[in-house]
């Protein structure tokens, strides 16, 4: 066979793995493995009449330029945001202009030409490893009748349909190292520390992080908050602790009651404007609001960066594998998958018919804005 291998979305550690996993379980039974630059942008951008810029877009994976990718972070293939279903019109390449026009500017879909350039590959299968967004599309092209095995991978974890996604044990590693290291300062000038975390739907990581790092309160996507009653607390939290200082994690998805998610610039091509800022919201209301210098730190991008932690490089490889032998068994339209512990598989299907969010009742302390735990017993390893 001739399998075709991307990336989606945002990057996080486990995806190098991932790659190197597939790559070498399919040479090893004899199959050749292309790697699609740049998520779904490789294949919108890619020309078959224009052979010069074809290794712009696609890269013969192999053994040897894979041996060692997975000692570090980030995709080897690189990504983008790209769905080739809802292309804007300003984004569509030049030479698929005239093919592809819009008279009211609205997206324009395209996939006609992804499947036209999976034609022109030879590729008899793909493996797309990405969020909700990017599996949605690799869904759209398995309803196309095109060979196509899912990896979840995200570091808010939320692809509805497995227990555990590419990235999230190393991005809340990192936002517990961080916070850790947040305490020194804080501490010492007995200050407030608002840490905002990724999260735009799903509270996960800033409600793990808080749970694993002992912070005095945790603000999540799922439930709005009273800002004056979270001054009031932090405030009271500061005066009880003998250092005389604060920390709270905030989802980057959080809104304050009666307000709207903080999102700035023009929506991506899956209707998702850049998040963030919420944090500094919160910042300035505990300073007006008590004169208590306040600290606002965005870890963003620093929760995906570097290499992964030990359990995403044994879920990244052996989703790597675990999808492999479903396409040398000549299955597809499945997405590889932890449930109770156990690996697995899932039909596709199921990416778009949930959505995955902290469990409020079980986990939260809606009264308190702190991570609880009402039943530990039979709750899987990360309680989500």
């Amino acid at each position: 066979m001739k399998i075709g291998i991307l990336t989606g979305g945002g990057d996080v550690p486990g995806l190098n793995p991932c790659i190197k996993a597939a790559v070498y379980r399919a040479t090893d039974e004899g199959h050749e493995v292309i790697g699609i630059r740049r998520g779904w942008g490789g294949l919108l951008n890619f020309n078959p009449d224009d052979k010069p810029m074809h290794d712009e877009h696609i890269v013969h994976l192999t053994k040897a330029n894979t041996r060692t990718i997975d000692r570090t972070g980030g995709t080897y293939l690189h990504t983008s945001r790209t769905n080739p279903g809802k292309v804007k019109p300003k984004e569509i390449p030049d030479f698929l202009k005239n093919a592809f026009t819009s008279t009211d500017g609205k997206a324009i879909d395209c996939t006609s030409h992804t499947l036209k350039v999976l034609e022109y590959l030879k590729l008899d299968a793909l493996i797309a490893i990405g969020g909700d967004d990017t599996l949605s599309y690799a869904v759209r092209l398995h309803k196309e009748n095109f060979p196509m095995v899912c990896i979840p991978k995200t570091m808010d974890n939320d692809v509805y349909g497995t227990d555990y996604c590419i990235g999230f044990s190393t991005a809340v590693t990192r936002s517990v190292e961080f916070i850790h290291a947040l305490r020194t300062p804080t501490g010492s000038h007995e200050r407030i520390a608002v840490v905002e975390l990724f999260g735009r739907y799903s509270g996960e990581t800033s409600l793990i992080s808080a749970y694993l790092a002992g912070v005095d309160r945790a603000i999540i996507s799922e439930i709005d908050f009273d800002t004056d009653k979270l001054v009031n607390l932090l405030i009271d939290d500061r005066n009880h602790n003998p250092s005389r200082y604060a920390i709270m994690t905030i989802s980057e998805g959080a809104k304050p009651i009666g307000g709207e998610m903080v999102m700035t610039g023009e929506a991506d091509a899956y209707g998702h404007k850049k998040l963030g800022g919420v944090g500094d919201y919160v910042a300035h209301e505990i300073e007006k609001r008590s004169g208590v210098r306040t600290v606002y730190q965005q870890l963003a991008y620093l929760m995906r960066s570097g290499a992964p932690d030990a359990l995403d490089l044994m879920v990244s490889t052996s989703y790597g594998y675990l999808a492999t032998d479903l396409l040398l068994k000549k299955q597809s339209g499945r997405m590889v998958a932890l449930r109770d512990g156990k690996y697995t598989t899932v039909s596709a299907n199921i990416i778009t018919e949930g959505k995955k969010r902290v469990d409020v009742d079980e986990l939260y302390d809606e009264a308190q804005y702190r991570p609880k735990v009402a039943h530990l017993l039979g709750k899987p390893m990360f309680l989500y």
